[in-house]
């Protein structure tokens, strides 16, 4: 029975062998659990490969809600090189992502190509983090990093980088100012919406958003009452 059993085994084995690389990788990409994934890369050296043909595959990338650190984000971004969409806002699992993080990200080749990127809620990074990242994130056209610690730096850095950017969430982004909002409509010129919300900018900085751009939305609706009333 044994023997039977074991033989059994190699059969089932043997068949999984078989299955060719590309096959797994398609497999692989359904899976949304990066334990799972993690896990059937340590079946043998072809899921691995699975794996790792899988991630580059991946247009779209999610690390909300899972407890992430600055090595285990980097190493899995540098592997998807079809990246698009890339969103590593924090948890309530706690995201520990720092400006090293975003720095090693920041070296990966897909980061030209990503369209969006959300790092909200980040506070363990700085204005050198985002900084870096936006220098070569030069396709980026949706971007939140609402609830971080940002300065104008970041705006000047995103304005001279970000050209197609269409929206932009700095929600309680309180260390931001209207100089630094200015500069950055001013330059991003696809602008279309841009979140304020519990930001510390006079409303005199909105009418000038305005100006410099009459078809832009700020949000949320209702914080610049009778914009409609506004020349420009």
């Amino acid at each position: 029975m044994r023997i039977s059993e074991m033989g059994e085994m190699d059969i089932e084995e043997s068949e999984i062998e078989k299955l060719p690389t590309d096959l797994l990788s398609h497999i692989f990409l359904l899976f949304s659990s990066f334990t799972d994934l993690a896990q059937a890369s340590c079946v043998c050296k072809k899921w691995r490969e699975g794996v790792k043909q899988s991630m580059g595959r991946r247009r779209s990338l999610s690390f909300s809600g899972c407890k992430m650190d600055d090595a285990s984000t980097s190493r899995l971004v540098h592997l998807a090189f079809s990246l698009k969409e890339l969103d590593i806002s924090r948890s309530r699992w706690g995201c520990q992502i720092t400006d090293y993080g975003l720095f090693e990200i920041s070296m990966a080749k897909c980061i030209g190509n990503l369209t969006s990127i959300s790092i909200w809620g980040m506070t363990g990074i700085t204005d050198k983090g985002v900084v870096q990242l936006v220098s070569r994130a030069t396709s980026l056209q949706h971007l939140n990093i609402g609830g971080t610690f940002i300065t104008d730096e970041s705006l000047f850095a995103i304005g001279n980088n970000c050209l197609h950017l269409k929206t932009i969430v700095l929600w309680s982004c309180r260390h931001v100012t209207e100089i630094g909002l200015l500069y950055l409509v001013n330059k991003c010129r696809k602008l279309q919406s841009i979140n304020v919300w519990g930001t510390r900018v006079p409303l005199d900085c909105f009418i000038g958003l305005l100006t410099i751009s009459p078809a832009l939305q700020i949000k949320p609706v209702g914080l610049l009452p009778n914009a409609e009333a506004i020349p420009v």
